[in-house]
């Protein structure tokens, strides 16, 4: 699990997208940016340029900023008083990235993303295309979560996961999530004086999910577990993900000079930009469970054909995102489905060459094809 591998070096990434949470970017007590300690960071990462590293930025504390300035001090807020923080306090924000990178020479670009901008696949396409272009002329992007527009139902609700769609939409090779913490530990070290640090991790096991705890208190929303959900969104699309000490000044440099951290070794296995999409996706519009038979043909390579589909969930039509389950409720695979929710439910359990007599019409003899397809 944590000694066989050796670590990446940060020194070698080709493509880096480096996560800065609230709590690194924004003073609590003045409500104001770390402009200081964000200097250090874009001195790091004008380093990294100057060795041939294109850089993206995943940089929270817009609504952090905003809160003292609008008077939102005490208590959770609103979801209309997030986005109107959000609103305020993104300016100041971009301000804060704009002034540490130009002081170094480099440009900074401000985007900000929604879950639907990464799970639509034309929007994702073109996010991905405009984010490439950024890179090829020199700029740095800092990217943060529109939470302006953002939905309670549909967003993040943290920059952890953005940061794992963010590097695989940009085909990065390393993503650093810089945190209040030197990496994964067996247990939360801060109550169990016999938890155990975890230098690399080769493979997400159950064991290792488990160590994820609940998001702390304060302003960040994330915590060990959503950087676990990250490291799988990450490692599934062949990019090694570091969890690092964040709040020393040049935290990059440090790292870069062996500072300690969790490293989370990509998958071996090589998949197309369009199977990383699918298998980084977040929000699945339906559930289609299978039964053994089933399960075992696409551990195998198969398609999901409609005779081994068990029941059908959710209201989905043709090419939306599904997860796939066994009988026991647990996820096997996720994938585009080739039918509408209630034709998949009238053609579940019946062969493919019934189709025709059932639907009235011939469609595809998969309900998933294979080539749209990722096993869990």
């Amino acid at each position: 699990m944590t000694g066989r591998s050796l670590p990446p070096s940060l020194a070698s990434a080709k493509r880096l997208v480096v996560k800065i949470g609230s709590a690194l970017v924004v003073d609590a007590e003045k409500a104001a940016p770390r402009q200081a300690w964000l200097t250090s960071v874009a001195e790091d990462i004008a380093l990294l340029r100057k060795q041939g590293t294109d850089v993206t930025v995943v940089s929270s504390g817009a609504i952090a900023l905003a809160r003292h300035t609008l008077g939102l001090t005490s208590g959770p807020l609103r979801l209309a008083e997030k986005q109107a923080a959000a609103a305020v306090g993104q300016i100041s924000l971009a301000q804060a990235w704009s002034n540490a990178l130009s002081a170094q020479g480099l440009t900074a670009a401000q985007l900000l993303l929604t879950p639907e901008d990464t799970e639509d696949r034309k929007r994702y396409l073109n996010a991905r295309a405009t984010l490439d272009t950024l890179l090829g002329l020199g700029c740095v992007p800092v990217i943060n979560e529109n939470d302006t527009i953002a939905t309670a139902e549909i967003r993040f609700g943290d920059n952890d996961r953005l940061a794992a769609r963010v590097a695989q939409m940009t085909d990065a090779d390393q993503l650093v999530l810089l945190s209040d913490i030197d990496g994964l530990y067996t247990a939360d070290p801060r109550t169990d004086p016999a938890a155990t640090h975890l230098p690399v991790i080769e493979t997400l096991t159950p064991e290792i999910e488990a160590m994820g705890g609940e998001p702390p208190p304060g302003y960040s929303s994330g915590g060990m577990r959503t950087k676990l959900l990250a490291a799988s969104i990450a490692t599934r699309s062949g990019c090694a993900m570091a969890i690092a000490l964040g709040k020393l000044d040049h935290p990059l440099r440090a790292l870069m000079e062996g500072a300690r951290c969790s490293w989370f070794l990509p998958q071996t296995c090589s998949q197309t930009a369009r199977k990383q999409w699918i298998a980084g996706s977040l929000t699945p519009a339906g559930e289609i469970m299978i039964d053994r038979g089933a399960a075992d043909a696409l551990r195998n390579g198969g398609s999901l054909l409609p005779a081994g589909v068990k029941g059908v969930k959710g209201d989905f039509t043709q090419g939306d995102l599904v997860v796939v389950i066994d009988e026991s409720g647990r996820i096997l695979a996720r994938g585009l489905t080739s039918y509408d929710a209630d034709d998949a439910r009238r053609i579940a359990g019946h062969r493919s060459s019934e189709l025709g007599a059932i639907l009235g019409w011939q469609g595809r003899d998969e309900i998933i094809h294979r080539d749209d397809l990722v096993v869990v």
